[in-house]
């Protein structure tokens, strides 16, 4: 984690921007002292129930299908303790600590904004969690997105009570251990705490997030890639005149055409061919406005949503301390996530797919005009060949993967949640959609440097010349075979480290990006 200063979180307000910018630095965090009176009313609120007595579901009942059971006073304690340990049934290989350290991120955003009656050492643990590095080990399956995220926050959980395992420093450790090095004990939880951690839409929300952050910088190296193809395809730039954006009236549109204009602007290639005679580009060149802008506005509702719900309490029941109430309803249910999530995932479908499409047209020596696969003495050589067959591969499966998730439901709990979001995995498949998308966005910056470079002695425009520079940094002109790999994944690495997004020209075109 970084040592810079502490990121002062005020609970409800965090923007995509502080996201964005604390998933890719990671520093510390901090509340914002003025939201410890909100805290502590919660959880006031919840200690005067039960010394009157009232019967309030998670406070002092069963949970799901056995809420009409009535818990005693003095057990309630060792029921919020067997909740958390009884739902941390999840299974499968642990979630990246990026997007773990996000849950923490967001499970003290909610708790902390005073509506769920946990008391401020809760929250207090959980900051020191994430402020150590102390990463949860939570098995990435098993949550259908309703009633909250239950069994992987249950593992979350869990590891306040000194159960489960913690990665410290790059060490898999016993919970328990893992406490005491940090500076932490086991916590005996009171009324409603165990359900205030496990109710909540924190885990789809992250994998969400996480998900739209990696998909982001993969549509700016698409922006990119796609001007380089231009140019390498001896492609005019007539379709982003902004006059033809204009009659239309979409704004995504208009955005990335800007960027696609400016990007080209200036390039010798381009004033070499003002006057030949092809009259119009293949669609893959000449509607990049029309796809990636219908993409961007998809994103950026996407976006707007999943940032809503970063904010949300999302467990359940809620706490109002103004009036004493406490109150049951469905906030956990993570509709909003599993549609955002699918919204995502076609987007970021059509990202790949549009570029699968200009790799092909690079490789194409009929459309193309130049070398067959783009290498010298093609057939003794294969150039990019099989390079073209794996982004075509790749984005095949994203159209697999993009099949919506939020219209499956399956019925649990006794058929007391008899409709579920399905948001889970809805939001974890965003990360690999959006690793094929980086890694078509790769190979087509690799065929598109490589047409460049054959273009010579023209040459391209100013910001496309910057684009060449990081590219052939990481990736020699391929003269004659070599294996590809190791330059696809080095050009994977740049389109992942959000090198593009930082670049992206003009820098008020597209703000998702910032």
């Amino acid at each position: 984690m970084s040592e810079s200063s502490p990121f002062v979180l005020t609970p409800g307000t965090l923007g995509l921007g502080d996201l964005r910018a604390l998933w890719r630095n990671p520093r510390p965090v901090v509340l914002d002292p003025a939201c410890g009176a909100a805290i502590d009313a919660a959880a006031a609120t919840v200690a005067d129930v039960v010394r009157q007595g009232k019967r309030v579901y998670g406070v002092n009942t069963g949970f799901g299908s056995l809420a009409r059971t009535t818990i005693d006073d003095t057990r309630l304690g060792e029921l919020q303790r067997r909740l958390v340990r009884s739902h941390s049934a999840g299974v499968g290989a642990p979630l990246p600590p990026r997007v773990v350290r996000l849950i923490l991120l967001l499970k003290v955003n909610a708790l902390a904004r005073g509506h769920s009656g946990v008391r401020r050492r809760v929250i207090d643990a959980l900051l020191a969690l994430l402020n150590a590095e102390a990463i949860p080990v939570i098995p990435a399956k098993g949550s259908v997105g309703a009633s909250g995220d239950l069994a992987p926050l249950a593992h979350l959980a869990g590891v306040l009570l000194g159960d489960g395992q913690v990665d410290l420093n790059g060490t898999r450790l016993p919970a328990g251990e893992a406490l005491t090095r940090v500076g932490l004990a086991p916590l005996d939880l009171a009324a409603k705490e165990g359900i205030a951690l496990l109710n909540g839409t924190q885990v789809s929300t992250a994998l969400a997030l996480d998900g739209l952050f990696a998909g982001l910088d993969a549509f700016a190296a698409a922006l990119a890639a796609g001007a380089l193809s231009v140019d390498a395809m001896l492609g005019s730039d007539v379709p982003f005149d902004p006059r033809i954006q204009a009659v239309r009236g979409q704004p995504g549109q208009t955005a990335v055409a800007r960027v696609l204009a400016a990007m080209l602007a200036g390039s010798g290639i381009r004033a070499s061919h003002l006057t030949c005679d092809r009259v119009q580009d293949p669609y893959s060149l000449r509607c990049q406005p029309q796809v990636m802008g219908a993409a961007l506005d998809v994103l950026e509702s996407a976006a707007a949503m999943i940032a809503r719900e970063a904010n949300a309490v999302s467990d359940n029941p809620l706490v109002f301390p103004d009036t004493g109430d406490i109150l049951s309803g469905g906030n956990f249910h993570a509709e909003p996530v599993a549609m955002a999530a699918d919204m995502i995932a076609i987007a970021q479908a059509e990202v790949g797919a549009l570029s699968e499409r200009r790799i092909a047209l690079l490789t194409d020596a009929h459309m193309s005009a130049l070398p067959a696969f783009l290498i010298a003495e093609p057939g003794l050589n294969s150039g990019f060949m099989i390079a073209q067959v794996t982004a075509a591969a790749l984005a095949s499966e994203n159209k697999g993967l993009a099949h919506p998730t939020s219209i499956d439901s399956l019925p649990t709990s006794a058929n007391q949640e008899d409709h579920v979001s399905m948001a889970t995995h809805g939001a974890r498949r965003l990360g690999e959609i959006a690793w094929n998308t980086g890694h078509i966005v790769a190979i087509e910056l690799l065929a598109g440097a490589q047409g460049v470079d054959l273009r010579h002695p023209l040459k391209t425009s100013p910001a496309l010349c910057e684009v060449m520079a990081a590219v052939r940094a990481r990736s020699a002109f391929v003269g004659q075979d070599r294996a590809l790999a190791p330059d696809i994944a080095a050009i994977h690495d740049l389109v992942a480290s959000g090198w593009f997004a930082e670049r992206i020209q003009p820098n008020d075109a597209i703000s998702l990006l910032k």
